[in-house]
């Protein structure tokens, strides 16, 4: 029998999932949960679950704000959660963006595992013993090749539904509590 040795986590996409999307946010003040978000993460953090967002923020390449201002957005996000995050990963790149340094093909744009597995080795993170809620089956199929298993919230988020390999999700949920009450459902109760 294999020694598990990292923590278990929940990795949980940011627009759609936890907060209401509104594209290219980077305004604290504008940052409003989603339904369910506080209750969910209070949950899981309460189980032991290391609660970590990994997130897509092609603005940076779009040359619409600069990766400085995620930290303002991060800070606003844990407050409203009320409960600590292990981690905030984003990924600046996207292949059309505006700013050179950044338009790049890369490994931790999601549906890419990289953000995620980048998380599970900085923190020591389990990814067998780990979940990616988000509400677009990029978010899936990152969990999924990651090596976790996924939950995919039916937020309105996913509008192109493209069948794949890594796309299947392990549960659906209304939002992010549900996704928790489901991800608790189904693990068993540590010693």
């Amino acid at each position: 029998m294999a020694v598990r040795t990292g923590r278990r986590a929940v990795f949980l996409d940011k627009d759609g999932t936890l907060v209401v999307d509104v594209p290219y946010n980077v305004d604290p003040a504008r940052v409003t949960l989603a339904p369910g978000a506080r209750e969910g993460a209070r949950r899981l953090h309460e189980a032991g679950y290391a609660l970590v967002v990994v997130t897509n923020q092609s603005g940076v390449a779009r040359g619409l704000f600069e990766e400085d201002a995620l930290r303002a957005v991060e800070e606003r996000l844990t407050e409203l959660l009320g409960v600590p995050l292990a981690g905030f990963y984003f990924c600046p790149h996207h292949p059309e963006g505006l700013v050179g340094r950044y338009r790049v093909e890369c490994e931790c744009r999601k549906p890419r595992p990289g953000l995620i597995e980048r998380a599970a080795r900085e923190l020591n993170l389990d990814l067998a013993r780990s979940w990616m809620i988000g509400d677009i089956l990029h978010d899936v199929e990152a969990g999924n090749r990651a090596g976790c298993r996924s939950v995919l919230v039916l937020t309105g988020g996913e509008t192109e539904w493209l069948p794949g390999p890594h796309r299947a999700p392990t549960f659906t949920a209304t939002d992010v509590g549900h996704a928790a009450e489901l991800v608790l459902a189904s693990e068993p109760v540590p010693t």
